[in-house]
This record gives C-alpha cells, sequence and structure tokens, in this order.
C-alpha cells in the first residue's frame, strides 16, 4: 500500500511540475513517468522468493542439528525453513507436522521456487509428516531441486533433486511466499 501511495505521489508530482516550455503532453509526461517508476518495482512475489532463496543458498553446509533453528549450532528440517523464512518476517511453523495447515496448498506440477515441499519421515511406508524444504529451481524439463537441511549423507544444508526417493515420500507443496 506504501508503494502505491508514493507512485502516486511521484506521479502527482512529474504531472504537475512540467515547464510550461515542455511540448510533450500531460498523457506522455504520465506514461514515460509510470514506465520509469514501475521498472524499477521488482513483482513482490519472485523478488521474495529470490531473496528467500538466497538467504536459504547463503546456509548450505550448516550441520543438520536435531530440534534446531540455530545456524550457530546446526538445523533440523523444519528449523532451517523457519528460521530462512522468519528471517523475511513470514510466520511460519518449527514443526513439519504444522506445515500441512500453513499456506496455500498447491499441486506438485504449479508449484513454484520459494513453495515448500512436505514429505513424510524417512520411512515412505509411514504416511506421517517428518521433512520439509524449500522448492530452489524448477529446471527446463520440469525437475525439481529443493533446499533442506538433511540428517542424511549431507548432513546439513544440501539442495537435493525431487529423485524417485523423495518422490515416494512426498505429501503436499504449499506456497507461503505469494
Amino acid at each position: 500500500m506504501k508503494k502505491i501511495l508514493f507512485i502516486s505521489f511521484l506521479m502527482f508530482c512529474f504531472a504537475f511540475n512540467s515547464n510550461a516550455q515542455d511540448t510533450k503532453s500531460l498523457p506522455t509526461q504520465y506514461q514515460e513517468a509510470m514506465k520509469k517508476i514501475l521498472s524499477n518495482v521488482p513483482s513482490v512475489a519472485s523478488s521474495s522468493a529470490s531473496q528467500v532463496l538466497d538467504f536459504a543458498k547463503s546456509l548450505i553446509g550448516v550441520p543438520y542439528r536435531y530440534a534446531t533453528s540455530n545456524p550457530d549450532k546446526g538445523f533440523d528440517c523444519s528449523g532451517f525453513v523457519n528460521y530462512v523464512f522468519s528471517n523475511f518476517g513470514f510466520k511460519v511453523p518449527r514443526s513439519s507436522p504444522e506445515f500441512a495447515k500453513t499456506g496455500t496448498p498447491v499441486k506438485l506440477a504449479d508449484a513454484k521456487v520459494g513453495d515448500v515441499l512436505i514429505f513424510t519421515g524417512s520411512n515412505p511406508k509411514q504416511r506421517r509428516i517428518g521433512h520439509v524444504g524449500i522448492i530452489y529451481s524448477i529446471e527446463d524439463d520440469g525437475k525439481i531441486n529443493f533446499i533442506h537441511s538433511s540428517s542424511g549423507k549431507a548432513n546439513g544444508v544440501t539442495i537435493t533433486p525431487l529423485n524417485d526417493y523423495y518422490k515416494s515420500r512426498f505429501m503436499k507443496a504449499v506456497s507461503i511466499v505469494e
């Protein structure tokens, strides 16, 4: 809302601060001013997702540590996702199961970079939520990579492809950054 008011104020200033010698019409001046202003205002959702992911990537290598959301000590999966989103003012849960009730559910085919993926725990046969990560990239062929804190081989914050193992554990995707 503040951006809209600021843009309106700038347009008002541009419109009434023109020289008498200026040959451009008021609508032309308005259009040029709007183009200049709007070219510097990125899409809120895409810039937010980009900032979230840049920040998340800066945490790669922080070790896995159960029940922790402190980069100095380590992260568990939900602690990592909570820490990343909270850094940008998003209110998200601290435990993996609570993510099922957060954000806006999206189909995996419609998921976008910055959405949260929700998985079972390490046993895909037990259909209880136990792991979360953030979509980091979607390749041209549709392959998804996600960033998460893993207790597995990487033992910390890492980027992983949504491979068959994780697909078997996939339960839901939710959008936090809208």
